[in-house]
């Protein structure tokens, strides 16, 4: 009887490991089919495994730029910044695909819609035909894009009116000018562009008519040096704010910028473009910045993938009214209370209609 009741409590003493080894091998099998999947094998359960507490989502979000780079210190970072911040609060998957050349785009596009992308956004008003291609070839994919309106019932198009906020910064700009000669610089010749132009030439005309504004094209988003070398002729010619809006090109001006003040001489200011750049280069060379909250179209459109209210084959366009443009905070650094008040005036103008700035 002795034998046979020590024979049951070995028994038993198997069978709890036993059971012990199947609980571990369940919940192993299911961190491997969860969010982390895909993750090294080798890796520590700690590096794989999400809080508890973190927010849950299957959602995965695409990202293609155009050939500025998710660096570009301008719209393309914005955006890369804003699906960061999404990822942050909600748990999604995101991904960016850098394009080097115009003959990127569709098949970065395509890389995000053939693997599963909830939504897969173009970044530039320049993947506007890469986009139509590839959402009538994927009707049942999502697709989003940024400066441009592709018309098709998958793609939602977000655009922004650029010349209301340049015509902002070009009073500032008419306002402070000492030489009365100011500069602007576009990376390559299109609408988006062409209304960044007009709405700051509109303003500087509006408070100082004796100023002049010279025009001129980089013929790329991502050439530093041209913008540089750009920048140094517009200089030396007495101009003493530049404007870019010219994605990457535009570091350049701000580096030619740097280099004038630092080695002495007279004065000479950048205004930010997309962002505030100010963040970047400084207000030492900054004197403000002509936002656009791509940040704020790319975090509403993605969110709504996430909450099912996708809303394909429409068109937002984000103005003054809409907060979409604007000025930085931190234009009071560099600009005086009395311009920053005329700045509001204009805005509340603009805003109800009493002056209509020109677009083209």
């Amino acid at each position: 009887m002795k034998k046979l009741y020590q024979l049951s409590l070995v028994m038993l003493l198997a069978f709890t490991v036993v059971l012990a080894g199947c609980g571990n091998n369940n919940n192993n099998s299911g961190n491997a089919g969860g969010k982390n999947a895909g993750t090294a094998t080798n890796a520590p359960a700690e590096a794989t495994a999400a809080p508890t507490d973190a927010p849950k989502t299957d959602v995965k979000v695409g990202m293609v730029t155009d050939v500025g780079g998710v660096n570009d210190k301008s719209f393309n970072q914005s955006a890369w910044e804003a699906l960061q911040a999404l990822q942050k609060d909600t748990g999604i998957d995101i991904k960016y695909l850098q394009s080097k050349s115009n003959a990127d785009y569709e098949p970065n596009l395509n890389q995000f819609v053939k693997g599963g992308y909830n939504l897969t956004w173009g970044i530039g008003f320049d993947l506007g035909d890469a986009i139509k291609k590839v959402a009538t070839e994927n009707p049942n994919a999502n697709l989003a894009i940024i400066d441009s309106v592709v018309d098709a019932p998958n793609v939602e198009s977000v655009t922004f009116s650029e010349n209301e906020g340049s015509f902002l910064v070009g009073v500032v700009a008419g306002l402070t000018t000492k030489t009365n000669k100011v500069g602007f610089i576009g990376g390559m010749e299109s609408p988006v562009i062409k209304r960044f132009e007009v709405g700051f030439k509109a303003g500087v005309e509006a408070v100082n008519p004796k100023a002049t504004v010279k025009i001129t094209y980089a013929g790329a988003y991502d050439k530093p040096d041209v913008g540089k070398s750009l920048a140094a002729t517009l200089y030396n010619d007495g101009n003493d704010i530049i404007f870019p809006a010219a994605g990457a090109t535009g570091n350049g001006v701000f580096n030619e910028a740097k280099s004038r003040n630092k080695a002495g001489g007279a004065k000479v200011w950048v205004i930010g473009v997309d962002k505030d750049q100010s963040l970047e280069f400084g207000d030492d060379v900054t004197l403000t910045s002509m936002i656009k909250r791509v940040d704020e179209a790319v975090k509403k459109v993605s969110q709504q993938v996430i909450d099912g209210t996708f809303k394909g084959g429409t068109t937002t366009v984000l103005g003054l009214k809409d907060n979409g443009v604007g000025l930085p905070e931190t234009s009071k650094a560099n600009v005086s209370a009395d311009i920053l008040a005329k700045v509001d005036e204009y805005t509340k103008q603009i805003i109800d209609g009493t002056i209509k700035v020109p677009s083209e």
